[in-house]
C-alpha cells in the first residue's frame, strides 16, 4: 500500500514537518485529480477540503455582477488552497476552478481539525504555516487586483 507521508513531506506547506505529525496528516489526505475547468470548491459549499496542489494551475474566483467570473489569484504548483477553512462558518466565500489537469492531495479538514485538537504540537505547527501562507497569499492578491482595476 502506497503511502502519502513522501509526497506530504515534499510538498513547501509542510516541508520540515516532524515524520509523526506527517503519519498523522497522511490518515487525513487523498490524491485527486481535476481536468481543466473543473471547480475543486464552489461558493458557499462547506469548506470540507485543504488542497496541497503537487501540478497544475488553479483560478480562484469571485463573482462579479456585471462581469461574471473573475479571476483574483492563481494557485499553483507547491502552494496550498483553501484558507478559509480555520474559522468557521466553514463555509467558501469563492470559487477555485482548475485551469490545466491538476493534481493535488485533499486533506479531510473535519479529521484534520480533530487531530489537531487531539495533538496541540500538531496544531500550532500547522497553524505557523497557514498563517504564513494566509500573508503571502494577501500580498500576492493585492497585487494581483491592482493589476486587475488599473487596466
Amino acid at each position: 500500500m502506497e503511502t502519502l507521508e513522501p509526497i506530504l513531506a515534499a510538498h513547501p506547506f509542510l516541508q520540515g514537518l516532524d515524520s509523526r505529525h506527517l503519519k498523522v496528516i497522511a490518515e487525513c489526505a487523498a490524491k485527486v485529480n481535476f481536468n481543466a475547468g473543473e471547480f475543486l470548491l464552489k461558493e458557499q459549499e462547506e469548506a470540507g477540503r485543504f488542497y496541497l496542489i503537487n501540478a497544475g494551475q488553479v483560478a480562484v474566483e469571485i463573482f462579479r455582477a456585471r462581469g461574471g467570473p473573475s479571476t483574483i489569484l492563481t494557485v499553483g504548483e507547491g502552494e496550498a488552497l483553501g484558507w478559509l477553512w480555520f474559522e468557521k462558518p466553514y463555509h467558501w466565500h469563492f470559487d477555485a476552478r482548475a485551469v490545466h489537469l491538476t493534481r493535488a492531495l485533499a486533506l479531510d479538514v473535519k479529521a484534520l481539525m480533530q487531530r489537531c485538537e487531539q495533538d496541540h504540537e500538531l496544531g500550532y505547527a500547522l497553524m505557523k504555516r497557514y498563517a504564513h501562507m494566509l500573508a503571502v497569499q494577501f500580498r500576492v492578491m493585492i497585487l494581483q487586483l491592482v493589476d486587475f482595476y488599473g487596466k
